[in-house]
C-alpha cells in the first residue's frame, strides 16, 4: 500500500530542524508549510521575494497577491519580509538556506535529479531549480516512484535532461525513503512504506540499492 501525497510530506516535514532557513518546491513539498511541528521555528523562503511565509489559507481568505513560486496563495506572518526576486536567488546561491525539498520527475543512484522539462511538452521553464539544487547544502526530493505508465522514476541514469548532477541526498516516494551518497557511495533503502514488499520495491526500481532497514 503506497503512501499518500500527505504522507510523503509528513515524512518530508521530519527533515526539518529548529532554526532552519528552508525553500519548498512546486507540488508535493508545498503541503509540508502546513507541518511544521509545534514548538519548532521554521522561516520558509519563496524565490519570488518572500521570506516567513505562513501556512495555506482556510477557504475564503486566500489573498491573490500573497502567492508562492508556484503560485498558490499563501498566508503571511508577523515576522514575514518582502524583497526583490534577485535578493532571493542571492540568499538561495549564498547558501543562506539551510534544507530544500523538491519535487522530481527522475532521480537517479548518483543522485542526478530532473525535475524541469520533458523534451517536446511546453514549459514555462525552470524557475529556480537549477539554483536551489546548487545553492543549498540538503536537498530533499519527494516524488512518486512510478510514472502514470508504470515505468520507474529512480533510475540508474537519468534520462531527462538534468536540474543538477550529485544534490539530490535525500529521496521519498511513495513506496520508500532512500539515503543517497552524493559522493558515490551508493544509495541505501531507509524506509517502506506500510505494506510494500522488497520485492515489490525491487521490481519497480532502476536504481541499484542496499538495504538498510
Amino acid at each position: 500500500m503506497a503512501w499518500t501525497r500527505e504522507q510523503m510530506a509528513a515524512r518530508a516535514a521530519k527533515e526539518l530542524r529548529d532554526g532552519y532557513y528552508v525553500n519548498l518546491g512546486i507540488g508535493i513539498p508545498t503541503l509540508v508549510a502546513n507541518m511544521i511541528p509545534d514548538g519548532m521555528t521554521v522561516t520558509l523562503q519563496s524565490e519570488n521575494g518572500m521570506l516567513g511565509m505562513g501556512p495555506f489559507p482556510y477557504e475564503g481568505e486566500q489573498d491573490a497577491d500573497l502567492i508562492n513560486a508556484g503560485k498558490q496563495t499563501i498566508t503571511e506572518l508577523p515576522q514575514t519580509s518582502y524583497f526583490s526576486s534577485a535578493d532571493s536567488f542571492g540568499m538561495i546561491r549564498g547558501g543562506h538556506i539551510q534544507l530544500s525539498i523538491l519535487g522530481g520527475m527522475q532521480v537517479d543512484e548518483k543522485g542526478d535529479l530532473a525535475n524541469w522539462m520533458v523534451p517536446g511538452k511546453m514549459i514555462k521553464g525552470m524557475g529556480g531549480a537549477m539554483d536551489l539544487v546548487a545553492g543549498v547544502p540538503r536537498v530533499v526530493v519527494v516524488m512518486d516512484h512510478r510514472e502514470k505508465g508504470g515505468d520507474p522514476k529512480f533510475l540508474k541514469a537519468c534520462t531527462l535532461p538534468l536540474t543538477g548532477k550529485g544534490v539530490v541526498d535525500l529521496l521519498i516516494t511513495d513506496l520508500a525513503v532512500f539515503e543517497i551518497d552524493r559522493r558515490g557511495g551508493g544509495v541505501k533503502l531507509t524506509e517502506l512504506a506500510d505494506g510494500v514488499t522488497l520485492d515489490e520495491l525491487r521490481a519497480c526500481t532502476g536504481a541499484a540499492f542496499t538495504v538498510a532497514l
